[in-house]
Parts: structure tokens; sequence; C-alpha cells
């Protein structure tokens, strides 16, 4: 009996849940692919809820949601195009808020090549040095800033490869079709380490701060589903895989 009692109970709450359950649709900056992809499936796990998400740099997405695409939420990697949304009346001010903090790494391939200390990019003995697009990726804003700091950046300039978004940079590097390249530490980390290859983490004072901010769009501020994720982005449990993948929270 009891054992028909307790299944009874979940299949009335797993009715309940089902009945209750949503759907959303967010756009997502590149670098925070692998976090992100882990965060829905739990996500979706825990509340029911389903979400599609859409990866690319953050002035694409950015764009188009100017142009009407139907995305409900924006998880940026700058503040700037956020507010801009804030301000256009395209987001909701209210829903404003820094979901993680990136780090940037000089990388390569090649587990020999790049030193903890960053003195391979000061040799510069390597023919092509990829980057994000800067006009249209904070990662590549950030790894100009680096250059310029260093005062390399007219040294590097000819052996400059430009990645659309952030994916398309570590793919570069990934492939061999650069040697060196300026990636999101969430695309070489894991458990605690860099996974593969070589790589040298940037000092932050070298860039500004790369603090990711999330919105929830006009379309989307009466969608359970989406009000649902943006809570569960500030859980002990989000925080941990966002953690995990060399992001801090605040």
């Amino acid at each position: 009996m009891k054992s028909l009692r307790t299944l009874t109970l979940a299949l009335a709450f797993g009715a309940a849940a089902n009945a209750s359950a949503g759907e959303g649709q967010i756009a997502v900056a590149a670098n925070f692919t692998a976090p992100m992809k882990e965060i829905i499936a739990a996500f979706e796990a825990d509340s029911g809820h389903k979400i599609q998400a859409s990866y690319g740099s953050t002035g694409k997405l950015y764009a188009q949601i100017k142009n009407g695409a139907p995305f409900e939420a924006l998880l940026a990697a700058d503040q700037k195009r956020p507010a801009l949304l804030a301000e256009e009346d395209l987001g909701e001010p209210d829903s404003l808020f820094t979901y993680a903090i990136g780090t940037l790494v000089f990388w390569s391939a090649d587990p020999d090549f790049v030193d903890s200390d960053g003195e391979a990019l000061n040799k510069g003995d390597f023919d092509k040095l990829s980057i994000a697009n800067p006009k249209l990726a904070p990662y590549g804003e950030a790894a100009i800033q680096t250059l310029e700091a260093l005062g390399l950046k007219e040294a590097m300039e000819p052996k400059l490869v430009m990645g659309e978004n952030i994916a398309q940079t570590y793919q570069f590097v990934d492939t061999e079709n650069a040697e060196v390249g300026f990636v999101a530490l969430s695309q070489v980390m894991e458990g605690g380490e860099i996974k593969k290859g070589s790589g040298w983490i940037v000092p932050g004072e070298m860039h500004a701060p790369i603090s990711q901010d999330a919105i929830i769009l006009s379309s989307g501020a009466d969608n359970p589903a989406i009000k649902d994720l943006f809570g569960y982005l500030k859980s002990e449990k989000a925080h941990a895989i966002i953690q995990s993948y060399g992001y801090e929270t605040k």
C-alpha cells in the first residue's frame, strides 16, 4: 500500500509540474556555451520548463534582437548591450544582473607552447594569433586591451586572425589554423585546470572587467519559464556550475 501511495503522489506531482511547465527562447554569448548547456539541463530537470538557446557573439545577438528575433532573454558577454536594450524599451530594467565575470586566457593547443607567465606572447614566436572580433565580442576587446597594456598591439596586428565570436576564435586555435589565441578560460577549463594545451591566464588589471550581464526582454516579461530561469541563475547550484568553468559570480 505504501509503495502504491508513493507512486500515486509521485505521478500527481509530475502531472502538476508538467501542467505548469513552460518554454522559453534565449540568446547566449558564445563564451558561455558550455556552462549554459549544463545549467539548462539542470534547470529543465528541476523545473520541468524547456529552454531553447541560441549562441553567438554578443554584438550579433544584440543586432538580431533589434531586428525582431524571437528571443525572450539575453545573456551577454558585456554590460553595454543589456543596458542599451533596457534604454531602448526592449528589455526589463529590473531584471538586469551580472551572472558571471569572465577570464581571458592566452592559449595554444600545443601543451608545451605557452608558459604560465605569458613569455610566449612577448617572444612572438608564432605566425598567427586568433582573437574574437573586438567590435562584436567583449573577449576580443579585452584581447586588444591586453596587447595595448603590454605594448604589443602594433607588433601583433599583422598576425591577427579574427574570429566572428569567441567560439570561432577557439576553433581556429584548436584546429591549429592559428598557433595561439585569446580565448575564454571557460572554453579550455575542466575540473579547475586547463584541460588541453597550454595557457597563460591574463591578469585582470590588463583589461576592463569582463562583467557579463543578463536581461529579460520585453517579449519574455510574462513568461514564467524565463523568470524561473533567471531566478535559477542566481542559485547556489547554478553558481557552482558557473564557477567550475573559471568564472566568478557575485
